[in-house]
């Protein structure tokens, strides 16, 4: 799957849009996420924490829900940011409920808090990168909807 240059600005853009919604009273650790549907859609999600901690919903989490229940299931891209400037990466349980939703080869950001569109590759420091992955590279021999179809052995 491949992105444009203008879809990928739209949802960095939108992922540090969404972090601003972040409600993490407990951690401080603000996380934004955008999805873009194949239509073109952006979907974004903020993390929301919650006293009871196991409560707490992701921003991943967040954009696929929104997305899901009103009705998008088909996306080309995510893209993720905090307020750290290193790309930081899903959580295991983001990871594989993307995997529920996304093709394998779906585009995935990993967008540092100090990235700018000024140094689209970074900065000569190393400051400032994104690092591009996929589904099946932060979820590699990933169990998936598909895997349910598959025939038993003898029981």
């Amino acid at each position: 799957m491949s992105l444009t240059p203008h879809d990928r600005a739209r949802i960095i853009q939108s992922a540090f849009q969404a972090r601003e919604s972040a409600y993490c009273p407990y951690s401080n650790f603000r996380v934004g996420a955008a999805l873009i549907s194949a239509s073109g859609e952006i979907i974004k999600g903020a993390n929301v924490e919650n006293a009871s901690y196991g409560g707490t919903i992701c921003a991943e989490r967040t954009a696929l829900v929104k997305a899901v229940s009103e009705g998008t299931k088909s996306f080309a891209a995510l893209a993720v940011t905090t307020d750290v400037k290193a790309p930081i990466s899903p959580c295991g349980i983001c990871r594989q409920f993307i995997r529920e939703f996304c093709p394998l080869d779906m585009p995935i950001l990993l967008v540092p808090a100090d990235y700018t569109d000024e140094f689209p590759d970074g900065r000569e420091d190393g400051s400032g990168k994104i690092i591009q992955t996929t589904v099946e590279g932060l979820l590699p021999l990933s169990f998936g909807p598909g895997d349910l179809e598959l025939p038993r052995g003898a029981q």
